[in-house]
């Protein structure tokens, strides 16, 4: 008596499939972009992000113009120094993420900048890991876990954009939490960042372009 087996492989389904008008195109690579973080205070609307480039989006998803426009807020012709959303950071800190800059549009990776700036026939050459900026940005990841409001430190600090709480109490006690936490959450964010860094995923890189 014979048996025989028979195995069924899991159907795999593009990205592509997913693409409707709650899913619009990711402005960097054109695959559609999913749900990820629902609307917050202080934020344009809920966040969408790319299961192919990492591109993150605030509110409406926009065309590849203004992400570049966007992008070149954030340093020059040749380089700019981001927040990354493929980080370490953003993947422990969630909503709480410092990178959910109020006033930022679109929440970039490495790799969603360089196809962004392929659009203008340039390649990043050089990508590296931003310390003081990183180290920064998971530091204030870590105190937005104990605070009602979001990134009260680099706000104070003049580095940021606050999303503070909304009532007046909850402000104030945010300052006192952000004061008596600050060196704790620092001597748990510099090992954090610098083994994140090791991986390269560290919160901030700077990347470099150049013409083809």
């Amino acid at each position: 008596m014979s048996s025989t087996r028979t195995s069924e492989r899991t159907p795999v389904v593009p990205l592509e499939a997913g693409a409707s008008p709650d899913n619009p195109p990711c402005p960097a690579c054109g695959e559609p972009l999913f749900g990820w973080i629902d609307q917050r205070a202080g934020l344009r609307g809920p966040v969408k992000r790319c299961e192919s480039c990492g591109l993150g989006a605030v509110g409406e998803a926009g065309d590849p113009e203004e992400a570049l426009a966007a992008l070149d807020r954030l340093g020059g012709a040749d380089g700019v120094r981001i927040a990354d959303r493929a980080g370490f950071a953003a993947w422990i800190g969630g909503a709480g993420w410092a990178g959910l800059d109020p006033e930022s549009r679109y929440l970039f990776t490495t790799e969603a900048v360089r196809r962004l700036v392929a659009n203008r026939d340039q390649v990043v050459t050089k990508a590296r890991w931003a310390p003081g900026a990183g180290i920064a940005t998971m530091w204030q990841t870590v105190l937005n876990g104990f605070t009602f409001g979001r990134n009260v430190a680099l706000a104070t600090l003049g580095r940021g954009t606050s999303a503070p709480a909304e009532r007046p109490w909850q402000r104030r006690l945010d300052a006192l939490i952000t004061i008596v936490v600050a060196i704790p959450a620092f001597i748990a964010a510099m090992p954090l960042e610098l083994i994140a860094a090791t991986f390269h995923r560290g919160s901030a890189r700077s990347l470099h372009f150049d013409l083809l």
